[in-house]
């Protein structure tokens, strides 16, 4: 009997989802010699990166890329993602899959198809999966903890009707059964107090409870508390898989940003000329950006802190408009006057960071994020502290995570938020950043051998024997029971 496995995976389109799918995607196929995966491509007309960016990624073989036709997007607001964008490719991604099962039922020899392994966004793709009738498994990319949270919305909405929505603009917290720490209102993800979006996110979390796995990029030792609670008690969640950290460390080989960027060679050219653990690195996400008045305040920490720096300023993207920042063509447009020269050999303003070989740098000794659960493991990873300023998404929620939860890092600002729509009414002084910045880079502190020895963890758990090791296994031993 065959028993050859295909797995069809629908990442989210953006870099971010994509590298981390990849590399699940390498993963699976380094461990078991008999499955194959299928990765089927949805891209934004705004994304012109995308090839470049898969043709960095080396995928090698058993790991086949689909491009879905993009032609009719013209116009497509992403605004309407959730809803609107992915649903328009259902049928393109039924016509990908029956192509695929009709070639694999032409041999003898050819892999089965298994099951659909999908985007924590993706959820509808549920739906082409029941078609097929192979089950679903959701890839989670971000924190075990807002996981926890996501179930609890959902269901205290659906059996208590309780809306966290009423807890917009108080002094509220809420019990979250996968943390040991009520978490206050005021760094819930901004999706929780707006109604539309919350009934989006519900109905995401209902969807989660369909699916036979969810497959979570963290790991025990991490996590454990977040992850067992998943197991303690609340019904209907399918099994968790932690088999993270699922990194992608040679993803920043290619420059992603646009106009004068600083080349790789010249930003590790200047790091290699500062002593060890004593830069400051400030880096925001693909989609992270300040407007003037914050520019300048950072600008003035900076130089007031006197630690030696190297920090990606971006360009806000035009307001009302869902593309990424991209590089200044004059930095002297936005920084206070004369900024550059006073600190000239002590820090470094670029645009685009390779930030995996920056973190990855003996110089660095602090990261300012803005928490992206990815940048998160990465800081870990690296052995780099971090100090927190989220900016959309659930990023204030990781911020609370990793400051107050776990303990490893500290705080700039824990519930600022940006949305895309470019708005934001907070303003962080510089001497509250040029405070977290002193405290980030403190020699000797607690979160420092607290990172350390996460570090170790993180690196340890993967190996053979680790519980991500282990927990990758049960995975594939239940993709591979599909074909029984």
């Amino acid at each position: 009997m065959n028993n050859k496995a295909e797995l069809v995976f629908i990442p989210t389109p953006g870099v971010g989802h994509l590298g981390s799918t990849v590399e699940l995607a390498k993963l699976l196929v380094h461990r078991h010699q008999r499955i194959s995966i299928t990765v089927l491509i949805m891209k934004l007309p705004s994304d012109s990166k995308i090839n470049t960016h898969l043709n960095s990624l080396s995928a090698g073989d058993r790991i086949n890329f689909v491009h879905l036709p993009s032609d009719q997007l013209q116009g497509f607001d992403p605004k309407r993602f959730f809803s609107s964008f992915i649903e328009f490719h259902k049928p393109l991604v039924k016509e990908a899959v029956s192509k695929l099962v009709h070639s694999e039922s032409a041999s003898n020899d050819a892999p089965r198809l298994a099951g659909f392994v999908l985007d924590m966004f993706c959820t509808s793709m549920i739906d082409v999966a029941d078609e097929f009738g192979v089950p679903s498994y959701i890839f989670f990319t971000s924190s075990a903890g807002f996981l926890g949270l996501m179930f609890h919305a959902q269901a205290l909405y659906d059996e208590q009707n309780k809306h966290t929505m009423e807890l917009k603009d108080s002094d509220s917290e809420l019990e979250v059964p996968s943390l040991i720490n009520p978490v206050p209102a005021r760094v819930l993800p901004s999706v929780y107090l707006e109604k539309d979006w919350s009934m989006i996110v519900f109905e995401q979390a209902r969807r989660f409870r369909r699916v036979k796995g969810i497959i979570e990029n963290s790991f025990m030792e991490l996590e454990s508390y977040a992850i067992k609670s998943f197991s303690n008690g609340e019904t209907k969640i399918p099994p968790v898989y932690p088999v993270g950290p699922i990194l992608n460390l040679k993803g920043d080989s290619i420059d992603l940003g646009t106009g004068g960027s600083k080349t790789k060679a010249e930003i590790t050219e200047w790091l290699d000329d500062q002593p060890p653990s004593s830069v400051v690195f400030l880096c925001f996400g693909s989609m992270g950006s300040f407007d003037e008045e914050q520019v300048k305040e950072i600008a003035c920490a900076l130089e007031q802190s006197g630690y030696r720096f190297l920090w990606s300023l971006r360009q806000p993207q035009p307001k009302g408009q869902f593309v990424a920042p991209s590089d200044y063509a004059n930095l002297t447009d936005v920084l206070p006057e004369g900024f550059l020269d006073r600190t000239v050999g002590v820090g470094k303003v670029i645009g685009w960071a390779p930030q995996v070989s920056i973190l990855a740098h003996k110089a660095i000794g602090g990261f300012v994020s803005h928490c992206g659960w990815n940048s998160t493991l990465e800081s870990i990873w690296f052995e780099v502290p971090m100090a927190t300023w989220p900016m959309y998404a659930e990023q204030q929620f990781n911020a609370f995570e990793m400051v107050i939860e776990l303990g490893l890092a500290v705080e700039i600002k824990m519930d600022y938020r940006k949305e895309f729509s470019g708005e934001n009414q907070m303003i962080v002084k510089s001497r509250e950043i040029e405070k977290g910045i002193k405290k980030l880079m403190e020699d000797e502190n607690e979160r420092r051998t607290r990172v350390k020895e996460m570090s170790e963890k993180s690196r340890k758990t993967i190996m053979e024997g680790g519980s991500s090791f282990t927990s990758v296994g049960c995975f594939i031993d239940d993709v591979m029971s599909n074909l029984s």
